[in-house]
């Protein structure tokens, strides 16, 4: 019998290619997604995708969605507290469910953070993209037929006029040396909205872009 795995869903592209990962893997079977969502805005955090946005994703991937809700401004505390309570909600949902899936890429600092924090409880991380080069992922994301929009930038490390557009080869190729092309250290953050793991298309239009907090450029998506 297949695991039972939760994967972290932020609904950007890292996360989707780690649904692909783990469902062409017989070892594993993702039972549903768990999406930190910033309790004021009702929107995800740091990507800003909106929450109907990402349920919109979750029922066209055909699986259920966990909210951890979180306050803002919040302390780091108060997120590992939210998180254990959603853990352990789950474990209620799925008895026996002890993995939880992420989309990182190579920051081994972020890894050893969240094995540290699924061990309190018990749990186990498992990272399907883990060392993989970011250049040949970025353009099998493309090349599979998967697609998103960039829909926030850190403007302190690439220019605000790249949120909003589409991920894809024209992207890619535009990017400045030294931005990783999957956004690893935080240069751009996506949306996911259509591809072979969605049985439908994401009727989206784009909304307005703002600059928050005199760094971060974001682009609103709305369901159309």
């Amino acid at each position: 019998m297949p695991t039972p795995i939760l994967l972290a869903w932020s609904g950007g592209k890292d996360c989707l290619l780690a649904l692909a990962r783990l469902r062409a893997n017989p070892a594993w079977r993702v039972v549903g997604l768990l999406s930190t969502v910033n309790r004021r805005f009702g929107r995800v955090a740091m990507h800003g995708i909106r929450r109907d946005v990402l349920a919109a994703q979750a029922a066209s991937l055909d699986l259920p969605l966990l909210e951890v809700p979180m306050d803002w401004p919040g302390s780091n505390e108060a997120y590992e507290q939210a998180y254990r309570q959603a853990l352990i909600a789950a474990d209620r949902r799925w008895p026996g469910l002890r993995h939880c899936a992420f989309g990182d890429l190579y920051l081994a600092d972020v890894r050893a953070y969240r094995e540290r924090q699924l061990a309190t409880l018990g749990w186990t991380g498992v990272f399907p993209l883990w060392g993989e080069d970011t250049r040949r992922l970025a353009r099998r994301f493309i090349a599979e037929g998967h697609r998103a929009h960039v829909c926030c930038v850190d403007t302190a490390q690439l220019d605000a006029r790249f949120s909003g557009v589409a991920y894809d080869e024209a992207f890619l190729a535009d990017l400045p040396e030294g931005v990783d092309p999957c956004g690893e250290r935080g240069e751009f953050h996506t949306l996911s909205h259509a591809g072979p793991l969605f049985s439908r298309p994401l009727n989206l239009r784009r909304g307005e872009s703002l600059l928050r907090d005199g760094r971060f450029q974001f682009t609103d998506f709305v369901s159309a």
